[in-house]
């Protein structure tokens, strides 16, 4: 933890260690959420001490927007800006919640517009070539198709799937319930999922564990829990199987299961339930992504276009 402050004066040093604890203890912030805004506090706060600042008192909006301004003249980009503003944010916030500065000199920081690119998405062909691709001669394969057939059925993140417990899944009713931090969903998953998962867990699962318990739905070759790199090289090796050129990624069939559900018809505020969205503008993408599809085949097709 010092390391990462170690060349600051001591009283930033301070204020950075109590706020990684208040982060820790109070946010139960993740590992890697720490150690990025122990970076990005560094970086601001040695950009500061060479402008003459020296210890919290001194700082002001002023300081902040030309460290912004800095960042944007030496080329980061608007992501790297964004993420060190929402660092910024939070670190000042809490050092006025802490009474250790009388204002907030970050309340008025505006994050860069950030254009969200169209997200990558598999045809309705495409998926069904890459569902198909598991051997299912195999208990790996039975195990991957029922894998890929639920991810795609739900929606799901890839660490959600892999998070998920038997106690989750109600397979005759066809449903389960997806655990998001403290939020849980109810996702539905129609009857191709269902049959795979049936066939999964009427032997596989049994083969993997080799006589164990536990509580995962799903697991690797040797009984343990699957980490995301290992799903990540299981579907890219699918991909080249099925004749994907494209560089997909596991959340290209989230994506494409929001793009797939809007383009037949789907309420968008059903879709952002099943997909856990929190801003109804993140689900938004696939209706905008819908209408573009729609302007084209229109602009293709029309006689009087």
């Amino acid at each position: 933890m010092m390391s990462m402050t170690e060349d600051l004066g001591a009283e930033l040093q301070q204020n950075i260690i109590q706020f990684t604890s208040y982060l820790e203890e109070e946010k139960n912030a993740s590992n890697s959420t720490v150690m990025s805004y122990q970076r990005d506090l560094r970086k601001l706060f040695l950009f500061l001490e060479n402008k003459g600042v020296q210890c919290l008192e001194d700082v002001t909006s002023t300081n902040l927007n030309s460290y912004v301004l800095q960042m944007e003249k030496d080329g980061f980009s608007t992501a790297s800006v964004s993420r060190s503003i929402a660092s910024m944010r939070c670190f000042f916030n809490y050092l006025f919640k802490m009474r250790k500065k009388e204002e907030d000199p970050s309340e008025k920081l505006k994050a860069p517009h950030i254009d969200k690119k169209a997200p990558e998405i598999l045809s309705m062909e495409e998926v069904v070539r890459l569902l198909e691709q598991p051997n299912l001669s195999t208990d790996k394969g039975i195990r991957d198709k029922a894998m890929l057939e639920l991810l795609y059925a739900t929606g799901m993140r890839v660490s959600e799937l892999l998070n998920l417990e038997l106690s989750d899944v109600r397979l005759d009713m066809g449903y389960l319930i997806c655990t998001d931090g403290e939020k849980e969903r109810v996702i539905p998953f129609g009857k191709e999922a269902a049959g795979a998962l049936a066939r999964y867990l009427d032997g596989s699962r049994q083969t993997f564990l080799k006589g164990g318990e536990s509580e995962m739905l799903f697991t690797n070759c040797s009984g343990h829990s699957m980490s995301r790199q290992g799903f990540w090289k299981l579907i890219k090796a699918y991909a080249a199987k099925a004749g994907i050129t494209r560089d997909i990624t596991p959340h290209t069939l989230r994506h494409s299961f929001g793009a797939h559900l809007v383009q037949n018809g789907a309420d968008l505020r059903a879709v952002q339930e099943m997909m856990g969205h929190s801003d109804i503008s993140t689900t938004q993408i696939y209706m905008d992504m819908n209408v573009r599809r729609v302007r084209e085949v229109y602009a293709k097709s029309h006689p009087r276009r």
